[in-house]
């Protein structure tokens, strides 16, 4: 019985060195199970969904300050978007103020669809 154990346990533990006949059977026994396992052990039937992101933002568009007049006048954001872009239909989801370390403005992030 304990020749048994010892062995189940050599076997578990992958416990015999590379170069003996216990090593290559071991191996062997591994890749019979990868190639003659049927897929259905492994497949559930579902396919996985693509997963898309919540959000509807397409890109966002970095202007300057100059540009920009008045962060809150999304109209004026969005000519401003499609004269840069050429995107004649792009319209304005938000409108991001990008402060730099020294507390200036240094331009606006404006996500678009």
């Amino acid at each position: 019985m304990r020749v048994l154990l010892t062995t189940l346990k050599k076997i578990f533990f992958w416990n015999y060195a590379r170069n003996t006949w216990q090593w290559d059977l071991l191996c062997v026994v591994c890749l019979v199970f990868i190639f003659v396992t049927p897929k259905g052990w492994f497949d559930n039937g579902e396919r996985p969904n693509a997963v898309s992101h919540p959000s509807a933002v397409l890109m966002t568009v970095f202007l300057g300050p100059e540009v920009v007049v008045n962060e809150s006048d999304t109209s004026q954001i969005e000519q401003q978007v499609r004269s840069r872009t050429g995107r004649s239909d792009a319209k304005v989801l938000g409108v991001r103020k990008v402060v730099g370390d020294d507390g200036r403005t240094r331009g606006f992030e404006v996500d678009i669809q």
